[in-house]
């Protein structure tokens, strides 16, 4: 056998028995249905923020709930003697409990926990494939993927990549390669010496000047010349770059929605990943299941499947439980009376008072009003007694010719709508002569009282023309200051007129008068059935309950905007949610002890290191009340002192 088939044959028998190798590797994960554990990390009794100070004493004096003094110390039974003595707690080497407790902070969870591979799951050819997925309430959420590559897997990725490469670069670019530039050449030094003589020359020549000299178009010359297979074979290959992709690259690296791609070169033992997930809480949610599943590969074929671990199960302590719901009110001084303003820019003709329904947008404008004047007719709570119609008038023209004009024109308007409310109220009346009551009886509706309006005139409207030129943004600050300037003059009518000789004047009368051509309304209206002017009542807190729901919705930065003004318990509530504890404090120091409070108040206390405190106070809320036992082991401040110090064992 001559050497390049030695060679060949000896390769062939080392790649057969390493196929062999990872499939007798595939059959033992197959029988003993090995997987990867999912496991709490050590040393993590709650969050990095979260974590306590660290204090050498492990025993406190303290006062429990009835003021007697008490001493909780780290200690153990003694069998023994029956004596309660110190010891010093040892970690062990693997936390294998199925669950924690996480606090909410912010509005976020982190869940924390360790993926742990099996040295046996692990082969230089394989990759490990893990797909980890949370159970939230009634949905099933995918985290990121976490894949564990051997080397040689890698390398055979990365092989498929450079003949992928090889192929790219296989495809031509440059056109002028498709070309018998050789031929071409030598046809034009024969056929076109003209030509051929500019071959030094960079002029520009176009087509048609090529075609006008020489009689055959420069395109036709090169493609008689072009090597018309290679410009297809390149096409071909341009059209199966995906399909080549897919041939050489059999598993591409991947990027996307992925936590962790590392290499592993050997088998020396297991793989530990610390996996780290961060949650935005949601209503309702009390915890988090994550399971863990996936498969070993050998490049594009799958040799096991990894069974789905056991889950892990993080149940989350909010302090939103302890919102206090109850409603609030707000003390209201309510009067009979009450005014409602609106107004309508109505057009009229040249010293004309009547209301014209096609003049500008006045139809528009009078539909408004009659809706308005409709839902008050209509008002359950309110009767309508009066209307008052206030027509304004621009200043052109004298004073006296505008007082009596806008006089006209309010009385015109209410006499205009006055017709309207008699139809509507007749319509209304024949259609609901008899009305049906709340406590089911019939009786016949009301006779609606007659409404009075009365008119009012703003002969120049002065003021309105003021404002409307200070924020006006194209009249000029010169302009502006001439007109303060002649206003100061005190006859309306020289005013005017003194105006007419500035530049700005026909920008004023064109577009500012007609916006000062308003009707307003100013309807007068009292409660029905109230006899007093005035009455103390009380209304709910609509902006306090709304803060009160926002801490329900772990909406904390809202809920703390609302409630801080009232700085109570709930306010407290909304700071420490935020791990504001100095503001928590401040104000649970000053509310009355309730087990809530005092409870609140040993978290506070916890966080800022103050154990004694924290513990005296979680003793004085289980005293008050007995839940509270319970409630200590789900956050975990208060959970890593009851550990500590034995808080919760029976005396």
């Amino acid at each position: 056998m001559n050497r390049p088939v030695l060679l060949i044959a000896l390769l062939a028998g080392a790649l057969a028995a390493a196929a062999c190798g990872t499939s007798r590797k595939a059959g033992r994960l197959q029988e003993s249905q090995l997987t990867a554990s999912l496991i709490l990390p050590e040393d993590r009794q709650s969050l990095p923020e979260q974590d306590l100070p660290h204090f050498e004493a492990d025993s406190l004096v303290v006062h429990d709930f009835l003021g007697r003094e008490v001493i909780i110390m780290n200690a153990v039974r003694d069998e023994a003697s029956g004596e309660m003595v110190a010891h010093e707690t040892l970690q062990a080497a693997r936390v294998t409990a199925r669950f924690r407790n996480v606090a909410e902070r912010h509005g976020r969870i982190e869940l924390a926990f360790q993926v742990i591979v099996p040295a046996a799951m692990q082969d230089s050819r394989w990759q490990v494939r893990f797909h980890p997925r949370m159970k939230l309430l009634d949905e099933d959420v995918a985290l990121d993927d976490i894949l564990i590559t051997g080397k040689e897997y890698r390398k055979a990725q990365l092989r498929g990549y450079q003949q992928y490469e090889r192929f790219l670069r296989s495809i031509v670019t440059d056109s002028t390669r498709f070309i018998d530039r050789h031929q071409l050449e030598i046809w034009i030094r024969r056929n076109l010496p003209r030509l051929y003589a500019l071959r030094q020359d960079s002029t520009e020549v176009s087509d048609e000047a090529f075609a006008s000299i020489y009689g055959v178009r420069e395109r036709q010359a090169v493609d008689y010349y072009t090597y018309g297979w290679l410009v297809r074979r390149n096409e071909r290959r341009i059209r199966d770059k995906d399909k080549m992709f897919q041939r050489y690259v059999k598993v591409p690296v991947q990027t996307e929605h992925l936590r962790l791609d590392t290499l592993l070169v050997n088998e020396a033992g297991e793989f530990v990943y610390n996996y780290v997930q961060t949650l935005q809480t949601r209503p309702r949610l009390r915890k988090v299941d994550i399971s863990l599943a996936g498969e070993v590969c050998e490049q594009e074929k799958i040799v096991y499947r990894v069974p789905e671990s056991e889950p892990l199960t993080f149940y989350i302590s909010s302090l939103s439980a302890f919102v206090d719901g109850r409603e609030r009110f707000l003390d209201q001084v309510v009067s009979r009376r009450v005014d409602v303003q609106t107004e309508a820019r109505l057009l009229f003709g040249l010293g004309d008072d009547g209301v014209r329904e096609d003049l500008g947008d006045n139809l528009t404008e009078i539909l408004q009003i009659r809706a308005t004047l409709a839902s008050l007719l209509e008002n359950q709570e309110y009767d309508l007694d009066s209307i008052v119609v206030t027509a304004h008038a621009s200043p052109e023209g004298s004073w006296q010719t505008n007082a009596a004009l806008s006089q006209r024109r309010s009385q015109s308007v209410g006499h205009y709508f006055e017709r309207f409310m008699r139809q509507y109220a007749d319509s209304a009346d024949r259609a609901g002569g008899i009305r049906l009551d709340l406590d089911g009886s019939f009786a016949m509706a009301p006779a609606r009282p007659g409404i009075r309006f009365r008119s009012h005139a703003v002969p120049e409207n002065w003021d309105q023309l003021d404002r409307l030129v200070d924020a006006d943004t194209l009249l000029s600050a010169e302009q502006k200051e001439r007109y303060r300037a002649r206003r100061t003059e005190s006859d309306p009518d020289r005013r005017e007129l003194s105006m007419q000789a500035d530049d700005s004047y026909s920008y004023l009368k064109n577009e500012l008068y007609p916006r000062l051509r308003v009707v307003a309304f100013d309807f007068r209206l009292h409660r029905r059935d109230m006899v007093q002017d005035t009455i103390h009542t009380t209304v709910l807190d609509t902006a306090y309950m709304a803060g009160v729901q926002a801490i329900r919705d772990r909406d904390y930065q809202r809920a703390l905007t609302l409630l801080r003004p009232y700085a109570d318990f709930n306010t407290a509530i909304a700071y420490c949610c935020l791990d504001y504890n100095a503001s928590a404090r401040a104000i649970l120091e000053q509310l009355d002890r309730s087990a809530e409070v005092n409870y609140m108040l040993a978290l506070v206390y916890a966080r800022q290191g103050d154990e004694r405190s924290a513990v005296e106070c979680y003793l004085h809320a289980c005293g008050q009340n007995g839940s509270f036992v319970h409630r200590g082991n789900l956050d975990p401040e208060i959970s890593a002192l009851i550990r500590k110090y034995d808080l919760n064992r029976e005396s």
